[in-house]
């Protein structure tokens, strides 16, 4: 007596959900990834069906990063977690000064998350890494219990090579060096939290996620033998920033309030919810430190660039034994600007 084959059931990707089986390693696992993983990300390495991806290395310094993503709401103005992961994990190769070769990315889902948010989620993350020229090459998934987790939690890795020559380093800071920011600060914070508190504003405000590293290539083409280093002012901010930085490399920072570029409804936002621009984190913006005498040739660069067309110098490395950070305002004074004593945002990235 034959049963025949089994049959082999589609995924419902309008109203279906994931549920423990998802994650068990049997045959409704392979159906989520192939329905999902597989075809938002396709590549030659994915569909090798491999639990890891080989490929060659290019010739160089190699960089390697890794990150995870807990973003509270996991869809907000401007992006979601998915994107988020890509970008921000290009971002810390990019700011080694490096290419971005390959990335991986693992997945925690909740029970119960619907298989609509996760195909987008995946289909952003597709996106992102196919504009970005950076590939999904490996990765993995689990399901946890209801409960367990908050709808979808997105491990990444990547890796990435070195132009010859180029080292930065966060220690590498010296008096008189010049502090660039790339544009406007605390979109992505400010984006975040309206979605998370239902806020309204008259204008949207939306998250400023970004892959930097064809602006940091410009960047180096430009500027290369007088960077210092790089950083994206994720959690923490501008602020958190520059006292890491100071803190490093043993100096102080002297920075000017006017010259920090913040939109005014983010401006307007921060005052009603009560933050500091200063410490909101931003996910497509860099901080760049360079020496004075290559700070026109980087600024000019990086204003020919879609990403930095609202670069500014706010101030300069000092010498200074306690490493403060300290802000002339727009009023005349001056503040230290210090680290945070808490988490000002959680769960923002």
């Amino acid at each position: 007596m034959s049963l025949g084959k089994p049959v082999r059931r589609r995924l419902d990707l309008k109203n279906g959900r994931v549920d423990l089986s998802h994650g068990a390693g049997g045959r409704a696992m392979g159906q989520l990834i192939e329905a999902i993983f597989l075809e938002a990300f396709d590549n030659p390495w994915l569909r090798a069906g491999n639990d890891q991806s080989a490929f060659d290395v290019a010739a160089g310094r190699m960089v390697m990063t890794t990150d995870a993503y807990v973003v509270s709401p996991i869809f907000f103005p401007g992006g979601d977690i998915g994107v988020l992961a890509v970008n921000g994990t290009i971002n810390d190769i990019a700011m080694a000064g490096a290419r971005p070769l390959y990335l991986s990315a693992s997945f925690v889902i909740e029970e119960g998350l619907p298989f609509a948010d996760l195909k987008r989620v995946a289909a952003s993350m597709g996106d992102a890494s196919r504009a970005a020229g950076v590939p999904i090459i490996t990765g993995d998934t689990k399901v946890v219990e209801r409960g367990k987790a908050d709808k979808v939690f997105v491990s990444t890795a990547g890796v990435g090579v070195t132009p010859p020559g180029l080292v930065l380093s966060s220690d590498a800071v010296r008096p008189g060096d010049v502090a660039i920011v790339s544009g406007t600060i605390g979109d992505h914070g400010v984006a975040v939290m309206s979605k998370r508190e239902n806020l309204e504003f008259e204008t949207e405000i939306v998250s400023d996620t970004a892959a930097l590293h064809g602006l940091v290539a410009a960047m180096v083409a430009a500027a290369g033998p007088g960077l210092r280093v790089m950083r994206d002012p994720t959690r923490g901010g501008l602020a958190a920033t520059l006292n890491e930085l100071a803190d490093r490399s043993g100096v102080g920072f002297s920075i000017e309030e006017e010259a920090i570029p913040v939109r005014a409804e983010v401006a307007a936002a921060c005052e009603f919810l009560g933050l500091d621009p200063l410490n909101v984190a931003n996910e497509g913006k860099l901080v760049a430190i360079v020496a004075e005498a290559f700070a026109a040739p980087l600024l000019a660069a990086m204003r020919a660039h879609p990403l930095g067309a609202r670069a500014s110098i706010i101030g300069r490395a000092v010498e200074d034994p306690n490493h403060f950070v300290e802000m002339r305002t727009a009023f005349g004074g001056g503040r230290i600007v210090d680290w945070l004593a808490g988490e000002q945002l959680p769960r923002i990235c």
